[in-house]
């Protein structure tokens, strides 16, 4: 029987499994459940598919579609299966028991042959990272806190085999090669940097190799599919810099073999958007920087091999061949997909929007890309669209409450890869009547008149269509001051490249003397011109300044005198408020005590001035 790729959806109200191209219909000995359906998933192979009710687990035959197993486990959260597909792990939210003694087991592994169970442990979190199994299924380990447990899988029951001590461990991926490869993560702690360590299992003696990372809290782990190399993609909660709300991200390519280790340069400032392996690992992908943002290519040592257009991208797929890439945003981006063909040097292909999208997957032929549209990200136009390569539609499914949709997975050497790109078969009817939006230059923001026909400013240009990177931008408008102006008037020279090299004190002081001068030069003016006539009559010209200034019954000389008067009595003022708080029996400090001392040098500064004590 010919293979036909297959894909589930799950809404709010059902679970069903559809067959693609070409039949385009409903697996038929499949009996689509109704009531609240949690969860549900593939195995790995796709000879099985899972989903949960209330009551218990259904495993099917993804074939045919007949239910193959039935797991009596209620309230299941939930379900992931062994690489090969002979275990089920089910997972329940753990509650406290009657009789208050004895633990709630939540976390069970389930043989699907039989539907018994082979071992059940205390787990806290809704996760199916923290227990994971080899390539083959002969060994599975277990995180718990500062400890990861190794098991052999037929004896999975009993006490760990082996047994790794890693104090402050929180997260570990098992290498998908036939090696038996772990990567462990600690993050920092006490001081100390966060760090990688690949050991091989059951071999817990000495770390085949060890990274120390820094700004790390929390890492993502992806192996190629050699399980020979991995890439660390290490994030922050905090933006030490401010420039960013989401954190710091920071990319490492790590070899097994300790012979090369790398932190990996992106010459773009901003977030690390999306890093994926190619099928045949030899190469990986990265999509990285402000928008818009920056794809590059790399080799498995690390090495630039080649550079995508700049766009307002967020995600990358490559085909499960290896030979199409896809380059879109999602998100709160528009939702442009653009698709390249890498044996023919990175051509595009086609480019397709699809707006609104919460799930992008290629299909096992590599020959169509699947859209969905979720709740409760978005509750209206859910549903499944299924393109071909070339950009034309499908196939159309529109639903209510979509909440999960997804290929079978097969194995990519099901579908022979053909030499040059397949036309599109004649959709189905579904897709007779959706109109395909194709994505359109957008119309660019308003100008006026007189700016029409013009170039655009290079400031005002985005990176990928000519303009300035996001930091040039910053730098540009830093260095660009504004100045006032008075209308008429000659523009002040801009001396602030002068102003540069002074500290805030030298600025401060340098500011007060411009002032003084500009006074001065004021006062002088206005001694030289004619006595002022309002209505006819004149008034007298203000005093020279060699008069002098008369206040409080004294006549300074200058106005500096003046000045130092008021600062004066204004310490005397003090010293007497203090002698009083000390005849009070108030005790002072050693500074005030020592102000009072300068009473006597404070009143003969004053009497040189002219003052007299009343």
């Amino acid at each position: 029987m010919t293979s036909v790729p297959q894909f589930y959806f799950r809404t709010s109200r059902t679970v069903g499994l559809t067959d693609a191209a070409p039949r385009y219909a409903d697996v038929p000995g499949f009996q689509q459940p109704t009531g609240n359906l949690r969860t549900c998933t593939y195995s790995p192979s796709g000879g099985h598919f899972a989903y949960t009710t209330v009551d218990d687990v259904k495993i099917i035959d993804s074939t045919t579609g007949a239910i193959a197993q039935t797991i009596p486990v209620p309230n299941v959260y939930e379900v992931g299966f062994s690489p090969k597909g002979s275990y089920l792990c089910t997972y329940e939210r753990p509650v406290k028991l009657d009789d208050g003694q004895n633990v709630h087991h939540n976390f069970k592994v389930w043989e699907v042959a039989t539907g018994e169970r082979v071992a059940q442990f205390l787990q806290k979190n809704q996760t199916m990272a923290n227990f994971q199994f080899t390539y083959d299924e002969k060994f599975c380990a277990r995180l718990v806190p500062n400890e990861l447990q190794f098991y052999e899988t037929k004896t999975l029951g009993g006490p760990a085999s082996h047994k790794l001590r890693v104090d402050g461990c929180t997260s570990f991926a098992i290498s998908p090669g036939h090696s038996y490869y772990i990567a462990i993560f600690v993050p920092e702690r006490k001081g100390k940097p966060a760090f990688v360590e690949v050991y091989n299992a059951p071999n817990f003696g000495r770390p085949l190799s060890t990274k120390a990372l820094f700004k790390a809290e929390r890492v993502v782990l992806k192996w190629n599919g050699l399980g020979t190399s991995l890439l660390v993609l290490t994030q922050t909660e905090v933006d030490q810099t401010g420039k960013s709300y989401y954190g710091e991200s920071t990319l490492y390519l790590c070899g097994i073999a300790g012979n090369y280790d790398s932190r990996i340069t992106l010459d773009k400032e901003g977030p690390i958007h999306d890093v994926v392996w190619c099928p045949d690992s030899k190469e990986f992908a990265v999509v990285y920087g402000y928008m818009p943002a920056k794809t590059m290519i790399f080799n498995y040592r690390g090495e630039t091999v080649r550079t995508l257009p700049l766009g307002p991208r967020n995600t990358i797929l490559y085909s499960p061949h290896g030979r199409f890439l896809i380059l879109a945003g999602f998100g709160n981006l528009q939702g442009e997909v653009d698709i390249y063909d890498r044996q023919n040097a990175y051509n595009k292909v086609t480019t397709i929007d699809a707006s609104n999208t919460s799930v992008c997957e290629w299909s096992p032929d590599g020959r169509y890309v699947l859209f969905a549209t979720t709740s409760p990200r978005l509750r209206v136009d859910n549903g499944v669209k299924i393109f071909h390569v070339t950009g034309k539609l499908a196939f159309v499914r529109e639903m209510t409450e979509l909440f999960s949709a997804s290929w079978r997975p097969e194995n990519a050497d099901k579908y022979p890869l053909r030499s040059a790109i397949s036309p599109a078969p004649e959709p189905h009817e579904s897709a007779s009547g959706v109109e395909v939006k194709t994505p359109v230059k957008a119309a660019g923001a308003y100008r006026p008149p007189h700016a029409r026909g013009s170039a655009t400013p290079l400031l005002f240009k985005r990176e990928d269509e000519g303009g300035f990177a996001v930091n040039a931008v910053d730098a540009a408008q830093q260095r660009v001051k504004a100045t006032r102006t008075v209308p008429g008037a000659a523009p002040v020279e801009d001396d602030a490249a002068g102003e540069e090299g002074l500290s805030k004190t030298a600025l401060r002081n340098k500011k007060k003397r411009e002032a003084k001068k500009a006074r001065e030069a004021a006062e002088a003016a206005a001694a030289s011109e004619p006595a002022a006539v309002t209505n006819g009559t004149s008034s007298p010209p203000p005093p020279p300044p060699g008069l002098g200034v008369t206040k409080n019954g004294i006549t300074f000389k200058n106005p500096q005198d003046e000045k130092k008067y008021r600062g004066l009595m204004k310490k005397l003022r003090a010293i007497e408020d203090l002698k009083m708080r000390q005849a009070n029996g108030e005790k002072l400090e050693d500074t005030q005590e020592t102000k009072i001392k300068t009473e006597a040098s404070v009143r003969s500064e004053l009497a040189a001035l002219g003052w007299k004590e009343k």
